[in-house]
């Protein structure tokens, strides 16, 4: 696929691009407006790929807790043997909850760990099944309400039986940059995953207690920008960190849904680091 149509479906799923202009600008570098719709099935998010994780051997239910503004939703899923695990919050791109990070948190359950994943659009009505209608929504949350929403999601963790009270969290996209934002404003957590997500602010660096751990796709110059900034003042701060950039892989290359930005080797690779790092610093088990 031409790396400029990528960088376009890019720019539609995380600026103000109307579908129209998008569609437009396709047909110009493909060469005609049907050329443009004949290869969009192989360029948008699919989310028939998603529920690949089958959860028999997991407990799984949807659950609310207080949030600023209304009441939050999430999904969680477990190991179906009772027990304390260590919870791992779960964050999404810029479409809310939907199959594909459910089926992420699904992963992580198999691993051992009590997943959550809450729904930063639950408190204006849920996700919707439109792609296009869920990222408009996103323009109207208010991000200081939705730091906070995520950051009460901790103390809804530690009124359940089920959690040993060790916290992590991993995120994409939005969810990527919403995981930095819990690593500077959550002292109790003790580690941070994001996947391409925009930077903390460089004098919050400081305040972050908990192991960080980066991933990034080469291509992806738009988040990319702040990553050296990132580095240098975690370096700076003493914060333990791990960086991984996997050349030659786009945005959202963790997402098996997103079939032309989906790149198997750099998605396994990259989440066998993250459940290792998990195990590490939320479990405490040396590796």
């Amino acid at each position: 696929m031409d790396q400029r149509i990528i960088d376009l479906y890019d720019e539609y799923t995380h600026k103000p691009l109307s579908r129209s202009s998008f569609i437009k600008r396709l047909a110009l570098l493909t060469g005609s407006m049907a050329t443009a719709l004949a290869i969009l099935p192989s360029i948008e998010v699919n989310g028939t790929n998603a529920a690949i994780t089958n959860d028999e051997d997991l407990f799984t239910e949807t659950i609310s807790y207080a949030g600023v503004n209304g009441t939050m939703s999430a999904y969680v899923a477990r190991p179906k043997k009772e027990g304390k695990y260590g919870a791992i919050v779960v964050i999404h791109e810029n479409r809310g909850l939907n199959a594909h990070i459910e089926d992420v948190a699904r992963r992580v359950a198999k691993a051992g760990f009590l997943a959550i994943a809450p729904n930063a659009l639950a408190p204006i009505g849920g996700t919707p099944a439109n792609e296009d209608e869920a990222r408009t929504k996103f323009q109207e949350l208010k991000q200081e309400d939705s730091n906070a929403n995520f950051i009460k999601v901790f103390d809804y963790l530690k009124t359940r039986k089920d959690t040993n009270g060790n916290y992590g969290c991993v995120g994409f996209c939005w969810g990527g940059a919403m995981a930095n934002t819990l690593a500077v404003n959550v002292p109790d957590l003790k580690a941070a995953v994001a996947f391409y997500g925009r930077q903390p602010k460089t004098e919050d660096v400081a305040k972050i207690k908990a192991a960080v751990q980066l991933h990034y796709g080469g291509l992806d110059t738009r988040v990319n920008e702040g990553k050296d900034a990132y580095e240098a003042a975690l370096k700076a701060a003493g914060v333990t960190y791990e960086q991984y950039v996997y050349e030659n892989v786009n945005h959202a290359f963790h997402n098996d849904t997103a079939p032309t930005r989906y790149n198997k080797e750099a998605a396994t690779l990259a989440w066998q680091r993250t459940i290792n790092f998990f195990e590490k610093y939320v479990n405490g088990k040396k590796s």
